[in-house]
């Protein structure tokens, strides 16, 4: 049995969306629930919940949490980067606040058999969707050298990228490295001696690379941010909560390019003429509060952001 849910930045996140009672709100991430509960708890019964989540137990668990509160939701099976496309289909084009809480569920991370943890044996899973083809087995024995090391270095930013790699391909030329555990000795010998007593667990870095890679995860945020942005209502705001510096980065990017208007050098215009669409809520980052990095261990690398159309 999974642990108890812990939202992350909770109290952070509702007040950041500044929830009129009688608006549309889009938890992308339903996960365990945690944060849409809270918004659902402050809708009035003109107001309404939309959630996604593709993971069988997440949206299962997800459901049975929201209708001890109320009816004013529905849960989409689907994956985020459809949120405008499916939406429209719903007859919403418009909505007042979207929340993005990236990253594994607690859930996921927990449940040993899925594979997105380095702490439980397990097989080399690591899907969200459980029905897509692509998993981390098939990236583990099948990608070459070059992409094995590209995909560690990019999405796990990890400077032992290319020895990992290449100890990846001899060893899987031996026998198929088919579970977790497996993965984890081939990386830790991977990696010098002196380098594995320092810094967390020396297979943290490539799992979170490899979970990016078979779920798609960075692109499928981008596209989903960008289309999301345009659904706002006027004063109606996103909130996004991630816990790596690639999501962090695409976030700030997608969010500068709304609210910075770039006139050409020499044109006679001064910034109190030019109407904005967007603005940041929050200029600076916020980041969880000592007493929550004490009870959820979690909680350490969050940043939220929130912005706002005007």
């Amino acid at each position: 049995m999974a642990n108890e849910h812990i939202p992350v930045l909770l109290e952070e996140a509702i007040e950041g969306l500044n929830i009129n009672p009688d608006g549309i709100y889009v938890d992308c991430t339903l996960g365990g629930a945690g944060h849409a509960s809270e918004i659902l708890r402050r809708l009035s019964a003109q107001g309404f919940l939309y959630c996604f989540d593709q993971d069988n137990y997440s949206i299962l668990r997800g459901k049975e949490k929201l209708s001890n509160i109320s009816d004013n939701f529905a849960v989409l099976e689907d994956n985020f980067l459809n949120i405008k496309k499916h939406l429209e289909v719903l007859g919403v084009n418009k909505v007042d606040g979207i929340l993005y809480d990236l990253g594994v569920s607690s859930f996921q991370f927990d449940i040993g058999e899925r594979g997105f943890s380095y702490n439980f044996d397990a097989p080399l899973d690591m899907r969200m969707d459980q029905t897509q083809g692509l998993d981390a087995y098939a990236i583990v024995n099948n990608y070459s050298f070059q992409e094995l090391k590209k995909i560690f270095y990019e999405y796990g930013e990890e400077k032992f990228s290319p020895g990992i790699a290449k100890k990846i391909v001899q060893e899987r030329e031996k026998k198929p490295i088919a579970t977790t555990f497996e993965l984890v000795e081939v990386i830790k010998r991977a990696i010098p001696a002196a380098a594995r007593r320092t810094g967390g667990h020396p297979a943290k870095k490539v799992f979170q690379a490899l979970r990016i890679a078979v779920n798609n995860e960075l692109e499928v945020f981008d596209k989903s941010l960008k289309d999301a942005l345009g659904m706002l209502n006027p004063h109606g705001r996103i909130v996004v909560i991630t816990f790596h510096s690639l999501e962090d980065r695409i976030c700030k990017n997608d969010f500068k390019e709304k609210v910075e208007v770039k006139i050409p050098r020499g044109m006679p215009i001064k910034d109190c003429d030019i109407v904005r669409e967007y603005r940041l809520v929050n200029h600076k980052v916020i980041t969880p509060k000592p007493e929550e990095l004490e009870n959820n261990h979690r909680a350490h690398s969050a940043k939220l952001r929130i912005i706002e159309k005007l």
